[in-house]
């Protein structure tokens, strides 16, 4: 530490905090355009400036740093100043500058009102202007569905640039020209491909960079904001639902250092028009052949006329990918109440079973860990698709130590460099018998992570995979390092696997129900958001559907139940590390619809198997008492390296064929995805650029 004197108050400070950290650690608020947190110093604003006594001049505070300051002639520790005279006329003469040539068209700026210079220039500005000169005219750029330019506001700043390049990594913005002439810019004025590029939206200080399909929409003050956790895929994300009147009008994301740090996907921050497409607002039951409007008795009774007198094995129900761990709870009791062990929430038929222990399904570095790896190596995954801002992890952590990287399976841009080391399970079996440079460096690491992905598990010979992973990541590790991450991508997922949502005993798992339909096996099965069955492969079953969008569930349904859409209700959901997060409702369903767990409690009361809660209170209690672990909410599991063990003697015979990524279109994978123009839009881009570089 270093004592270091600002504005006359004494402080130990580390020696690499730059001046700008060490004013903000003793609480005082430095101004700045160009420097972020999580970002490469560019000092290119000069808006921090401070004094440094002996200084001839003031210093940029981002780029100067404790140690760069020298002590006073009798040994006296450095002293800045941060609000002397000279510091409060340089930065008024910052955005004096600055203002000669931006535009000052906030009234129609989607950023008023949450603008960075509107902030900064009338808490250290000028109230006036000595500069009448015209102002400069920049063209806007095209960037793509997502972003919207307005260039003639840019300062240039660039963040944009630097979170696209170190970040995001991929490099596709950049600075010509110079002075005045100077422009941020794609050069050839290409879309943006990068899946995290709408986070430079929130790094711009200005309005130069905003959301397109957010434009004009509402003003930040006319919005209420609903603090929650995002369902696009399962990192779980943090994020805040802002809402006018009924409506989503858009998604931002919080600070959480453990998880998303401050970064949200595309798909999360822009899915928010799909909530209000193809919406479930009333009850429907098939008559003829075609799905007729009918009240909520008229569809409870053709639920209950056709479960009567149906033996419990003839009936099934699947959970789909966004459904609540309450939800699936309830569904749960209501199985074992008819008498049906065939339940499953595993809608790509993954090998995962809950009785192997909870370590062997959950991703137990977790994704703040990745940042302490010594080697990393990727099985059967695309983390890029199936967990963009774990992948971000991987990335930060090769940029800052050189952590090396393997990769089995499909080759993919991941943003970092890897090691391609094979294609399929013989490749896996390679390295677990030492062969290879990488095997010796994965066997020496003291912080290994394994990542598997569900391309790798859903496979027949998924739980030998699974196994020899474990047995990778096992041995002598630091700390009781646990490196066995199973990589998920439905957020339902490890909710499911920790309610017990899986097949009872002698009880048919999601391919065995599938072809149990087809062959006229089973009489009734309920679908609870379950959409990622082909719809043709259900034969003759009396289908169920709860859920909240017009999709492949409800197009086969015989019986449509309207639910909730997760922004639409309160509900639990575990991440793909085993967190339990709360999210919140932000708004109500429309029409006649009704949350998930109060169709099912309805439901229950007309069919003779009345579930035993009545509010939403009642449901979550009897959940944590059921499984105690569900009410630690935000608390990571800690599960040592022992508690892989049984799984790494499983054993079993691994397969030939290549493992395959679990998702094949990025912007599609979920109902409320697959309704978003906005998503449809970002899909087709990326088909068309996919096809092109073919």
């Amino acid at each position: 530490m270093t004592k270091i004197l600002i504005n006359g108050r004494e402080t130990d400070v580390p020696p690499d905090f730059t001046l700008l950290q060490a004013a903000e650690s003793v609480g005082i608020e430095v101004p700045r355009f160009c420097f972020h947190e999580r970002l490469s110093v560019a000092g290119n604003c000069r808006m921090c400036l401070m004094e440094v006594k002996g200084s001839p001049k003031p210093v940029a505070s981002c780029a100067w740093t404790v140690r760069d300051c020298r002590p006073g002639p009798n040994g006296e520790p450095p002293e800045i100043f941060t609000a002397t005279p000279t510091v409060k006329k340089a930065r008024k003469g910052v955005l004096e500058f600055l203002l000669i040539n931006h535009p000052l068209d906030c009234p129609i700026c989607d950023q008023g009102g949450e603008c960075d210079l509107q902030d900064e220039t009338i808490a250290y500005g000028m109230d006036h202007n000595r500069f009448y000169e015209n102002k400069r005219a920049v063209e806007d750029k095209y960037l793509g569905p997502l972003v919207k330019t307005s260039m003639n506001r840019c300062i240039q700043c660039t963040r944009c640039v630097r979170f696209l390049a170190e970040v995001a990594g991929v490099p596709e913005l950049g600075a010509t020209g110079r002075s005045e002439d100077m422009e941020i810019t794609t050069y050839l004025e290409a879309a943006l491909t990068s899946e995290l590029q709408g986070n430079v939206i929130d790094l711009c200080p200005v309005g130069a960079l905003t959301s397109k399909p957010y434009a004009f929409k509402a003003r930040p003050w006319e919005l209420e904001h609903t603090e929650s956790v995002d369902v696009m895929d399962a990192v779980g994300s943090n994020i805040r639902v802002d809402t006018r009147g009924p409506a989503v009008m858009r998604i931002l994301p919080r600070l959480n250092e453990e998880l998303n740090e401050e970064w949200i996907t595309d798909k999360t921050r822009f899915h928010w028009d799909g909530l209000a497409t193809q919406r479930l607002d009333r009850s429907y039951v098939r008559v003829d052949g075609k799905l007729q409007p009918a009240s909520w008795p008229e569809a409870f009774r053709a639920v209950a006329a056709k479960l009567d007198g149906v033996p419990g094995s003839r009936i099934a129900a699947l959970a789909g990918d966004l459904a609540t761990a309450e939800e699936m709870f309830a569904l749960g009791l209501l199985m074992d109440r008819l008498g049906s062990p065939n339940l499953d929430s595993r809608q790509d038929g993954t090998k995962l079973d809950p009785a192997l222990g909870r370590a062997s399904y959950l991703f137990n570095p977790s994704v703040d860990g990745i940042e302490d790896a010594d080697c990393v190596l990727i099985v059967g995954s695309n983390p890029r698709t199936e967990a963009s801002l774990l992948n971000t992890r991987v990335r930060k952590r090769w940029r800052t130590a050189g952590v090396r990287v393997g990769m089995i399976g499909a080759e993919v841009d991941l943003t970092y460099p890897y090691e391609y080391l094979g294609a399929g399970p013989a490749s896996l079996a390679a390295i677990e018998r030492g062969e290879g440079d990488f095997a010796a460096a994965l066997r020496a690491a003291k912080k290994p992570v394994v990542l598997v992905g569900q391309g790798a598990l859903t496979r027949p010979d998924g739980q030998a995979v699974l196994a020899a992973a474990a047995r990778l990541a096992a041995g002598d590790r630091a700390d009781g390092w646990n490196g066995l991450g199973v990589l998920h991508h439905a957020a339902a997922r490890v909710g499911g696997l920790d309610v017990g949502f899986v097949p009872r005993a002698g009880g048919l798992g999601t391919n065995g129900i599938v072809q149990a339909a087809v062959g006229g096996r089973l009489d009734v099965l309920f679908l609870l958001g379950a959409d990622e069955l082909p719809s043709g492969t259900l034969g003759p079953t009396f289908v169920v559907y709860i859920g909240s969008h017009g999709d492949a569930g409800a197009h086969r349904a015989d019986v449509i139940l309207p639910g909730a859409a997760y922004t639409e209700k309160n509900g639990t959901y575990v991440n793909t590390e085993g967190r339990v997060q709360l999210a919140k409702r932000a708004a109500f369903p429309p029409g006649e619809a009704r949350e998930d767990w109060a169709v099912l409690r309805a439901l229950s009361d007309v069919i003779g198997h009345r579930l035993p809660f009545d509010s939403f209170e009642a449901l979550r209690a009897a959940m944590h008492k059921a499984v105690p672990h569900l009410a630690q909410v935000d608390v990571l599991p800690k599960l040592g390296p022992e508690s892989l063990a049984s799984l790494g003697r499983l054993g079993g015979e691994l397969g030939r064929e290549a493992f395959r990524n679990a998702i094949a279109d990025y912007y599609l994978t979920n109902p409320i995805a697959r309704a978003s123009k906005t998503m449809a839009e970002c899909s087709a881009m990326a088909v068309g650029m996919l096809q092109a570089a073919e």
